[in-house]
């Protein structure tokens, strides 16, 4: 079976396990907006705060979403005793690592769009005028965020406390993608919306490094 198809079927069984049980989608989407909700009523920010610090809560919001959204990834195949047959199966390793990347992409960027509209209303910044290039900015730093934190989620998977082990490891490497990431929407919900160009050629960068990477190094990583 091509790489391609054999993404596709992973991709598929990871959306169809989540649309039966609809668990980590729907708890992940509670999260973020409580976590927004409560910033919003904490700080009570003023227009010119809420485009100050708006675009560092919104991240902070999403890096916890991710943290929840992508531990299951791989405990879900080694609880119901599949990361064995998955290894066994005639697919390439970059298949398994690129279907789960991909929903777990999907299922953060379905939390975003959920997240986006509330975090607009609470926070009174206008996103609307802006709204193509927002979404750009949430894909890369989103795609940056599920591909270290999928790599991570298969290096823990065997750990006994692998709860605690994905985010000692992720947040660290996360730190520059958050920060270009809230450098490109503050630029964007400034008063004068711009794009930080700086920001979006770093996570542009740190895509594709670590895309590469992480393909060349999952197959290793699954045999460990």
């Amino acid at each position: 079976m091509g790489i391609g198809a054999a993404t596709y079927w992973i991709l598929a069984k990871e959306l169809r396990t989540e649309l039966r049980t609809r668990e980590l989608l729907h708890t992940t989407v509670v999260f973020v907006l409580l976590v927004v909700v409560l910033f919003s009523f904490t700080f009570e920010p003023t227009r010119e705060e809420s485009r100050r610090y708006g675009p560092g809560l919104l991240w902070l919001a999403l890096l916890f979403a991710g943290s929840l959204m992508l531990q299951p990834a791989f405990i879900r195949e080694q609880n119901n005793d599949t990361l064995s047959a998955l290894r066994l199966a005639p697919i390439a390793s970059l298949a398994i690592f690129l279907g789960k990347a991909l929903a777990s992409f999907v299922f953060l960027t379905v939390a975003e769009l959920f997240l986006l509209p509330i975090f607009a209303a609470l926070y009174g910044v206008a996103i609307l005028p802006v709204l193509g290039e927002i979404l750009v900015v949430l894909a890369l730093g989103t795609l940056g965020m599920v591909t270290t934190g999928t790599v991570f989620a298969a290096i823990g998977v065997q750990a006994r406390m692998r709860e605690l082990l994905l985010p000692l490891l992720l947040l660290p490497l996360l730190v520059p993608v958050l920060i270009a990431s809230v450098s490109a929407t503050a630029s964007l919900l400034a008063l004068e919306p711009s794009m930080d160009w700086t920001a979006m050629k770093f996570l542009i960068g740190f895509d594709v490094i670590y895309l590469a990477a992480s393909a060349l190094l999952f197959e290793f990583l699954l045999e460990d």
